[in-house]
């Protein structure tokens, strides 16, 4: 006997912004199974069913009211302001800009997909065509009072492009709720580097899906770095769509106090001779929680598969949780696959040699996590771009 979902007040308000809309399967589909709980596998330490309790009304057309977060010298800005981009601006020689409805997600069995591919009016359209020497940085803000805002990227990378997009999410200090997605198709030997920066604020819900398709012979970097928002989760979908490519799918999760952060990685090795090295690291203090969650799959025909996952853990807290699930799916008989996952706290000896120099213990423990995180950040190649990024990091370690 079908056993009625009970729908909770965000469930509800979600449905009645889907019905306001016209999205009518997206309502009844949402009516008939809730919020995802920790039965949903990929939702195991997620369940947004009890985390999500309150969803703001839809955000309507808004200026900017707040400042960037972040400002990287010499990079080219796109603001994104509660969904809407502005492309009045000249763009970057190689890179041409556009506007397209809707979302540029793919079609998945996945919650805040299917809200974002509904309530997604806009997509923000980037095609690379040659090398693009400018860092290109996609400032997307949710502004106003609490509002709910689903906004979309497409980025493409032609054959033989070059190129670096950092896209951050921030906003005005209000309970959003905010829904990000991005599409990334890497061409035949292309080399892009692709950064997601979660800067929300500390009363925010933020939600944000990635897929990456990847080419022939092509080089892909990813940082997905998680600091601010009370509730987080990124969706990391990759596919390896031509042979000899090769990805390196990495992140930093940083929780404090009451923050819930959620990385999730499918990684799908469809094709021969790829390679891959996911890393993730997640450091966690006061009473917070960060979790990752990392399957990798190699399809039956994808022979000489190279792929290693590793996630890494530091805990600066008693009170601290950090969760981990890495998996291995495989189907060849010609790979070489690994995975593993460590949780630890700041090494005694190292903390107690840096003191014994007579450096204060806040300030040794920093230097130890700083290292600890530097492997994730070091590879950026454009300098300016990595000095903003390091110096967000050691902002948020000095503010413990």
């Amino acid at each position: 006997m079908h056993v009625p979902v009970r729908i909770g007040a965000a469930e509800a308000k979600l449905i009645e912004q889907l019905g306001a809309i016209g999205a009518a399967a997206a309502a009844e589909r949402l009516s008939a199974s809730g919020l995802p709980t920790r039965k949903v596998e990929s939702y195991h330490y997620t369940d947004l069913k009890m985390l999500l309790r309150a969803v703001p009304d839809l955000a309507g057309a808004t200026p900017a009211i707040s400042e960037p977060a972040l400002r990287i010298p010499g990079a080219h800005r796109i603001p994104m302001t509660n969904g809407a981009a502005d492309i009045s601006g000249e763009m970057p020689a190689g890179m041409h800009a556009s506007l397209t409805d809707g979302s540029a997600l793919t079609e998945r069995d996945d919650v805040l997909v299917r809200l974002n591919s509904a309530l997604a009016r806009q997509t923000l359209k980037l095609d690379i065509q040659s090398r693009v020497t400018s860092v290109v940085h996609v400032d997307r803000r949710t502004e106003g009072g609490p509002v709910h805002v689903n906004d979309s990227v497409h980025i493409f990378v032609a054959d033989g492009s070059v190129a670096t997009v950092i896209e951050t999410f921030s906003g005005t200090d209000e309970a959003h709720l905010s829904n990000h997605a991005s599409y990334v198709a890497v061409g035949k030997g292309a080399e892009f580097t692709h950064i997601l920066l979660d800067l929300s604020s500390g009363q925010a819900t933020n939600f944000a899906t990635a897929e990456y398709s990847i080419g022939e012979g092509a080089k892909l970097r990813t940082v997905t770095i998680h600091l601010g928002s009370a509730l987080s989760r990124m969706n990391l979908f990759t596919r390896f769509a031509g042979e000899g490519a090769h990805a390196d799918i990495t992140g930093l999760n940083l929780v404090t106090e009451g923050q819930h952060s959620d990385i999730t990685l499918e990684l799908l090795h469809a094709v021969p001779r790829c390679t891959s090295k996911p890393l993730f690291k997640q450091v966690a203090r006061g009473r917070s929680k960060a979790a990752f969650q990392g399957k990798i799959v190699v399809a039956k025909h994808a022979q000489k598969t190279d792929a290693k996952l590793m996630m890494q853990g530091l805990m600066l807290s008693d009170e601290a949780e950090i969760l981990s699930k890495p998996e291995l799916e495989i189907f060849a008989d010609d790979v070489v696959c690994g995975h593993g996952s460590t949780v630890g706290a700041l090494d005694e000896d190292s903390l107690f040699y840096l003191m014994s120099r007579g450096i204060p213990k806040a300030e040794a423990e920093s230097m130890l996590v700083r290292g600890f995180l530097g492997e994730v950040l070091d590879p950026i190649a454009d300098e300016e771009l990595h000095l903003a990024l390091v110096t967000i990091v050691d902002n948020w370690l000095v503010a413990a």
